[in-house]
């Protein structure tokens, strides 16, 4: 697939069904080989007419697509709208809108929602493993402000209040894990780190008080952004370039983000 450089290389490859049917096979089956989801069975039939597969078993026959157990399966659209809806959003920097992947897939907008939030749904972290080595942890609010709201609707207190909360947490040359949470006390902040993080790991912070009990646990080195905001190696410019780009894709692109649905969009 290294081929695919460009949206219209996107629009070529995949306009064709048959290549997305071998491209989908590819993928759940990497090896190559094909099982049933229904008896596990390896004596799998091809129907070419229909892109679909049998399984040979006596006791079992079933048909069934490529598409089973996918964000695809229960899905009456096409892998040709599929392939390229995830195109779009993996290679769109500051996110693509319903609107516009609508317009350029010829469904509706609702459809391309729907779509959008299977994607993003697939694109949350699914793994056990903890991150290791040097961690930054920081928090963002994300919210309208107070000052542009009706004077009924406007919230009394500092700016974060009814804000939702984001914490997040990167690896020096790893991963990024984000998670909505409910409050920033030290339960909440360092309950997040203790599972997601290896034990003896470096976390660097801000100078926020939640933050203290970490040091029973890892080596915590804290920058107080009030006098510096870098000190050596510790911190928190990753994080803080990723709010950058998340705030720049909601308030762009999306505009508004439901707060029920604000983890969707962290993971994309």
């Amino acid at each position: 697939m290294n081929e695919i450089k460009s949206l219209l290389d996107a629009v070529r490859y995949f306009s064709d069904l048959d290549a997305c049917f071998r491209y989908m096979l590819g993928i759940k089956f990497p090896d190559g080989n094909v099982t049933c989801p229904h008896c596990g069975g390896e004596e799998i039939g091809l129907i070419t007419s229909r892109r679909m597969l049998q399984c040979k078993s006596t006791k079992c026959r079933k048909q069934f697509s490529a598409k089973v157990g996918t964000i695809f399966e229960d899905s009456p659209l096409g892998l040709d709208k599929w392939f390229v809806a995830v195109w779009c959003i993996a290679n769109d920097k500051n996110g693509i809108s319903s609107c516009e992947l609508a317009r350029a897939l010829g469904t509706t907008q609702k459809t391309a929602w729907f779509m959008l939030h299977r994607i993003r749904a697939a694109m949350a972290t699914k793994t056990f493993g903890k991150l290791n080595g040097e961690v930054e942890s920081d928090e963002t609010f994300i919210g309208g402000a107070g000052q542009n709201m009706h004077v009924n609707k406007r919230r009394k207190g500092r700016g974060a209040v009814g804000k939702a909360i984001i914490q997040g947490l990167l690896e020096r040359d790893g991963e990024f894990r984000g998670s909505v949470i409910v409050d920033t006390t030290k339960e909440t902040l360092c309950g997040q780190i203790a599972k997601n993080v290896e034990a003896g790991a470096s976390v660097y912070t801000d100078a926020a008080p939640s933050y203290g009990p970490l040091s029973d646990s890892y080596l915590h080195a804290v920058v107080d952004h009030a006098k510096c905001y870098v000190r050596g190696r510790v911190h928190t410019n990753g994080l803080e370039n990723f709010w950058s780009l998340l705030k720049r894709t909601i308030h762009g692109t999306y505009v508004h983000v439901a707060p029920f649905h604000l983890f969707r969009y962290l993971a994309e």
